[in-house]
């Protein structure tokens, strides 16, 4: 069953780029955007991250906490966040339980082959837990702004 806006974000426990344990219910009461991406240092993921670090200062003067997660490793994270100066966290997903139990590893196709992978997503979860949005046609140049305008800050 895919996840829609006013479900209840479903629970996880994980680790981040520097091996500290994150959890959703670290964030109660506070704006949490937990984005999706599909892979660290490639061309559109680091314009998203990039678009999401520029605009860091806005999202949290707003009350947003930003969450990175794809299936990469923690060491692949840990030099993602250092290349490009990431102030958020990057949370592992290597089983990909996060991904699954968001409904974002599918299938997806690109240049004539069929592959199963993360679709570029960011959910936008309210203070209660609940999800507010689902941002499934991410504009990576332009994310935050896109963030703050669906959100409405």
């Amino acid at each position: 069953m895919a996840l829609k806006p006013k479900d209840k974000a479903p629970a996880f426990t994980t680790t981040d780029q520097d091996g500290n344990t994150v959890s959703l219910k670290d964030f109660k009461g506070k704006k949490v955007a937990l984005y999706f991406y599909p892979r660290d240092n490639t061309p559109t993921c680091t314009i998203e991250a990039c678009n999401l670090r520029d605009n860091f200062a806005a999202l949290k003067s707003k009350g947003v906490t930003i969450l990175g997660v794809s299936t990469d490793t923690a060491k692949s994270h840990k030099k993602f966040e250092q290349k490009f100066s990431l102030p958020f966290p990057l949370l592992v997903d290597t089983d990909m339980k996060l991904a699954n139990d968001y409904g974002v590893w599918a299938e997806k196709k690109m240049m004539g082959r069929t592959y199963m992978g993360v679709l570029r997503t960011t959910f936008l979860i309210n203070e209660k837990g609940i999800i507010d949005h689902i941002i499934d046609k991410v504009e990576s140049k332009d994310h935050a702004e896109q963030i703050m305008e669906v959100w409405g800050l």
